[in-house]
């Protein structure tokens, strides 16, 4: 979804009224309030469809398949450091990004982590230290259509090889002077900075937006 061709007053008003219509088809009892709370739901995604190049179908698909009260999504990013430098990995689209992604609705967060490593790193990864706990749209760009809550958390590598994959197309540590071009729509360089500060400090403050 093109969120960059979004004005943020649509984004905000589209997102807002997508979330009050699905907390009201969840906790709503009267048929003719969930008739009323279908359609402002139907309302947010034809706002969005309008404003994007995606089909009405496909806006509902990404926008409105969820049930129950609406949260922030979960993405999990882990810094891992070899002498100094930091572990990035290779997006397909030739970028670069701390491994993580998702947390599987099955797993802990502690638990996505370790599997996000050794799933794009090839590294087997004990997690340290929460970093920070992060608005996504306060830090990264293009803002979406869901918020995103960022949990970046220090890990120590125990050991492994990179292994070719369906997300990765390489691994590499490097120092934060000399950073490959980033995924910043999944880390801006800010981020990876934060993340050489809590790992260079002998204390850190966990960082909550």
């Amino acid at each position: 979804m093109k969120q960059e061709h979004l004005t943020s007053p649509w984004l905000d008003w589209a997102v807002e009224l997508q979330a009050l219509a699905q907390a009201g088809l969840h906790y709503g009892k009267d048929p003719f309030d969930i008739e009323r709370f279908q359609r402002i739901r139907d309302i947010a995604a034809e706002m969005l469809a309008c404003k994007t190049e995606l089909s009405l179908e496909r806006v509902r698909d990404l926008f409105c398949c969820e049930t129950g009260y609406q949260t922030p999504k979960l993405d999990t990013r882990a810094a891992v450091f070899q002498e100094g430098k930091i572990l990035l990995v290779r997006e397909n689209s030739g970028r670069w990004s701390l491994p993580g992604g998702w947390v599987d609705v099955n797993v802990s967060v502690l638990e996505n982590v370790v599997k996000e490593v050794r799933e794009e790193a090839g590294l087997e990864v004990v997690p340290r230290r929460v970093i920070a706990v992060q608005d996504r749209e306060k830090h990264n760009r293009p803002v979406y259509a869901w918020r995103v809550c960022k949990i970046f958390v220090l890990c120590e590598a125990l050991g492994g090889t990179f292994q070719p994959n369906s997300e990765t197309t390489a691994s590499g540590c490097f120092s934060l002077e000399a950073l490959p071009p980033l995924a910043e729509e999944k880390n801006t360089e800010e981020q990876i900075r934060m993340c050489f500060e809590a790992a260079e400090a002998k204390t850190w403050e966990t960082r909550i937006d």
